[in-house]
């Protein structure tokens, strides 16, 4: 049996992962979400920091870290500074504090490149569900468990659903390209 809903809950997984992406990037505002990609070699694993300490945005340019364990402080520090969102750590005991710099014009264009690469990536991933369900209908109809009919049938609700998809991908990178050139 064809059911055309666990596709698009597929697609829906692909926007989600495409959604978090988008929050870690770093525009001119201070954002927890900016931390999430980061992961710290701690006890011997890769952590992400909500589990090394306690993170806070006191303002809206700065992120403070409260570490828990001391020892942890300088694994934290370099993991931010080895990321790629250059950010300048200021430590003060087991507080890390994060500035957030404003975007000059050159970040900023850079950021948008970014953001259409992440968008793209997920159109991608978006219309390889699509192949993968068409596929699907494929064997189906091969199989002779439906009919040519109901094959091009579904087959339309699969577009229309990743015309959706894509759709609403392309709303997401064009809001998000806003934000970064109006702050």
């Amino acid at each position: 049996m064809f059911d055309e809903k666990s596709y698009g809950v597929k697609m829906d997984k692909a926007i989600d992962v495409f959604l978090k992406e988008l929050s870690s990037l770093r525009t001119g505002r201070a954002n927890a979400a900016m931390l999430d990609l980061i992961k710290v070699d701690v006890y011997g694993q890769q952590m992400p920091i909500n589990q090394i300490g306690s993170i806070t945005t006191p303002e809206p340019r700065m992120i403070n870290i409260q570490v828990w364990d001391t020892n942890n402080v300088p694994l934290l520090d370099a993991a931010i500074k080895k990321s790629d969102l250059g950010l300048n750590p200021q430590i003060d005991g087991q507080l890390i504090r994060l500035p957030i710099p404003e975007l000059n014009e050159e970040r900023r264009s850079e950021l948008k490149k970014l953001i259409k690469s992440i968008g793209e990536k997920c159109k991608v991933s978006i219309r390889n569900i699509r192949r993968e369900a068409n596929e699907d209908l494929k064997k189906l109809l091969k199989s002779k468990e439906i009919g040519e009919d109901d094959e091009k049938s579904k087959e339309k609700i699969i577009q229309t659903i990743t015309d959706d998809h894509i759709k609403s991908v392309d709303e997401k990178v064009s809001l998000k390209e806003k934000e970064i050139m109006t702050i």
